[in-house]
């Protein structure tokens, strides 16, 4: 039976909604939360994060030769999807790895490893231990 062939959430998914939570035990320690819209993939998408009273507090696009982020109407362009997720929250985020993870394949990211035991549930940990500081990322989907 594959994935999600009795579970809640459709796996093989090109959006993705919910909650997302990020912790970075540096010093001081860093924290940021939001909900999120999620699609596209990798190599062209939209990263969407929202306030809890639904404003929007950024958008981030990206494709091969450009990667923006909007804030309060002001787009920054960036050399890098990497340098964008570093400036919207704070570390680098394995985005590749997180669209396998959300389509419930246990890919590989330096340095990360996810934990897909409870993705027919809505719940993705992934957890960063290389490069220091450790950062943990917790994703609750919408069903």
């Amino acid at each position: 039976r594959p994935p999600g062939a009795t579970g809640q959430f459709v796996l093989k998914n090109e959006s993705w909604a919910g909650r997302l939570a990020l912790q970075v035990e540096s010093e001081p320690p860093q924290s940021f939360a939001a909900g999120f819209a999620l699609q596209g993939s990798a190599a062209r998408g939209e990263l969407s994060l929202f306030s809890p009273l639904g404003n929007t507090l950024a958008v981030l696009n990206w494709s091969a030769d450009t990667a923006t982020l909007t804030t309060s109407g002001k787009t920054q362009q960036f050399a890098s999807l990497d340098a964008l997720l570093t400036q919207a929250t704070g570390t680098p985020l394995p985005i590749a790895a997180l669209f396998d993870w959300l389509a419930g394949n246990q890919s590989t990211a330096t340095g990360w490893s996810a934990d897909l035991t409870q993705l027919e549930q809505g719940r993705l940990v992934a957890r960063r231990t290389e490069p220091a500081p450790v950062a943990v990322l917790r994703v609750a989907l919408e069903p």
